[in-house]
């Protein structure tokens, strides 16, 4: 099976996204699709956040990272079915086809952040070898309005095409940064925590996804009321690359059974055949990503 075969599986054909998005996610990085889902998606996984994260508490996100300041929780496919619609919006996949090729689930991890925090310096998500070396795509689904006041994403547009910074030790890998030419030294702020000239504070309402690729410059805001922000942090990324959450490490026998063969393949939880050899996965316990 191959990515293009799956995605005409599910009905994501070449129309799934517009002339004008591609042309939006080639030049700003980012675009914005509303009403991916419905009012009654929107409640289900409300109270799925809620539930699942009473029983979790502050341990909740540990399968992947515990943020202090933030109420996360991960390996979300395995506890419950509430979230599954996520991983088969059309115009989701059909972005992460367009930018990535081959394609597969990277990690999905559901957030709220806590009134007085929330701000990050700017950073990429992961490293690119060349100028449009993209290794994965961010698709924020909201389950709430993000509003300024509630510590929405801020994005500066147009900056995927420039030089990586600030990139997260563990998503670096093997990768060499190249000395920064003039003009990309010249872009990189003194101060990663300020506002930077061009950017946006990306407004979205609840059901609505946004689609960012992840080598473009950004950050979390600081969240200034108490108004609920939920939202899953959906990640595409290409099928060389290793996954962010391991799911065959985590994989249950409900979670495989409600899955078809097409999805299976797209979430890479069909367990390897005889013969065929170990994934391509991170070492969890050296500094080296290959294992």
């Amino acid at each position: 099976m191959y990515t293009k075969q799956a995605l005409r599986a599910l009905g994501v054909g070449p129309d799934a996204i517009s002339a004008a998005q591609k042309e939006q996610l080639d030049r700003d990085g980012f675009f914005i699709v509303e009403n991916v889902l419905d009012k009654a998606d929107i409640e289900q996984m409300r109270s799925e956040f809620e539930r699942i994260h009473a029983a979790e508490n502050t341990q909740g996100g540990h399968e992947v990272h515990v943020e202090p300041g933030a109420r996360r929780l991960s390996n979300i496919f395995n506890k419950t079915e509430a979230f599954d619609k996520c991983l088969w919006i059309p115009e989701v996949l059909a972005a992460c086809a367009y930018l990535l090729g081959e394609i597969k689930l990277h990690g999905a991890n559901l957030r709220d952040p806590v009134q007085g925090y929330g701000q990050q310096d700017l950073h990429v998500d992961v490293p690119k070898r060349f100028s449009d070396d993209w290794w994965v795509v961010n698709s924020m689904i909201m389950f709430d309005d993000m509003t300024l006041d509630n510590g929405p994403t801020r994005v500066v547009p147009g900056s995927h095409w420039w030089a990586p910074i600030n990139v997260p030790y563990v998503n670096i890998g093997d990768w060499e940064p190249e000395p920064l030419s003039p003009q990309d030294h010249a872009r990189v702020p003194d101060d990663l925590s300020a506002p930077y000239p061009g950017e946006v504070l990306v407004e979205a309402p609840a059901g609505s996804a946004i689609i960012c690729n992840s080598s473009m410059w950004h950050s979390g805001t600081l969240k200034k009321d108490n108004s609920y922000r939920r939202m899953l942090h959906l990640t595409y990324t290409r099928r060389d690359l290793p996954q962010q959450l391991l799911q065959l490490d985590y994989l249950t026998e409900g979670l495989y059974n409600r899955m078809t063969p097409v999805q299976r393949y797209l979430m890479e939880i069909e367990p390897p055949k005889a013969g065929e050899g170990p994934l391509r996965q991170p070492d969890k316990h050296g500094k080296t990503w290959w294992n």
